[in-house]
């Protein structure tokens, strides 16, 4: 098994070079909201779900945790003005899910804004969120999260949504690319709530991926697909027997640079600084995740090994 203090060094690296690069975590209020003023916000709502796995699985040292909380204060206050600017992404595209799913891990983590929430509910009653054109994989995150909101009923029940996706048929292993590995991993999530909850993923696709996930973590290392084989270390983690593939996160450490930045594909990239972190922040994050996850499952796996 993976030394424990190598993913953890992973987690508070990354956090350091987040909050070091929290003003990327930035809207553009002024662009055309043809071309997708709701683009932005995307970044934002990943930085709070991932800070609250990592202050929920209690695995953080005092410095990484009090970074996770100025993170989700300061893009609650600075970037997203107190939740405003969700509200104002919401009068935008009324019909749009992505400003209440923004909105979702700041309200677990106690931050309000009311008038989100009564948008939502309103909204969620419409034929229009029933009919929202969504690939299956999207539709189950959707359904997740109207339960994870409170809203009733889940349209579509989440049975429902997960028959429609990838791994549900458990299809050729070795069909696996790129767009079907996120598809997975995500899967994963939505059913385990962000790993939270590993009894949502079936015994029919643990075994499956228990099977098969090692030769798809050789195969993204081996490609250098930084981003892609963090999130397979998370699925790792949601297993019911995680292997905390020693490998694999050797060679997830060794692409990490000594700032705390993950690169997404084989090496950093050059640039403007804006543009870099579009392409690095999401990975830095998956390591921040895969870190958090993967250490607090290998310390209950050792409690259990020694009780």
């Amino acid at each position: 098994m993976t030394d424990t203090r190598l993913m953890h060094t992973v987690g508070v690296r990354a956090m350091e070079w987040l909050w070091a690069h929290r003003d990327g975590f930035r809207l553009e209020p002024d662009v055309d909201p043809e071309i997708g003023f709701l683009e932005r916000f995307k970044p934002v709502g990943e930085l709070a779900l991932i800070c609250k796995v990592l202050l929920r699985e209690g695995v953080a040292g005092a410095r990484q945790a009090q970074l996770a909380r100025q993170l989700v204060d300061h893009i609650w206050r600075e970037t997203l003005d107190g939740g405003r600017m969700l509200v104002r992404g919401q009068r935008t595209e009324p019909l749009s899910p992505i400003p209440a799913e923004v909105y979702l891990p700041y309200k677990e983590l106690g931050y309000s804004q009311p008038e989100v929430e009564r948008a939502t509910v309103l909204n969620h009653r419409l034929d229009s969120w029933l009919f929202f054109d969504a690939t299956p994989t999207r539709r189950l995150g959707l359904s997740a999260f109207q339960r994870r909101f409170g809203l009733r009923p889940v349209q579509p029940p989440e049975a429902e949504a997960l028959a429609l996706t990838w791994l549900e048929h458990t299809p050729e292993p070795w069909t696996v690319e790129g767009r079907i590995g996120y598809d997975i991993t995500h899967t994963v999530f939505h059913l385990t709530d962000w790993g939270e909850n590993p009894d949502g993923l079936p015994p029919r696709l643990a075994d499956y991926l228990a099977t098969w996930l090692p030769a798809w973590l050789d195969d993204w290392l081996d490609l250098e697909r930084w981003d892609l084989l963090g999130e397979l270390l998370v699925v790792d983690a949601c297993l019911p027997r995680p292997t905390f593939d020693e490998r694999a996160w050797e060679g997830f450490a060794a692409a990490q640079q000594p700032d705390g930045a993950m690169p997404a594909l084989r090496t950093m990239p050059d640039g403007d600084p804006d543009e870099v972190f579009d392409v690095v922040y999401h990975p830095t994050l998956v390591a921040a995740f895969a870190s958090a996850l993967a250490t607090s499952r290998a310390f209950s796996e050792l409690t259990r090994a020694a009780s």
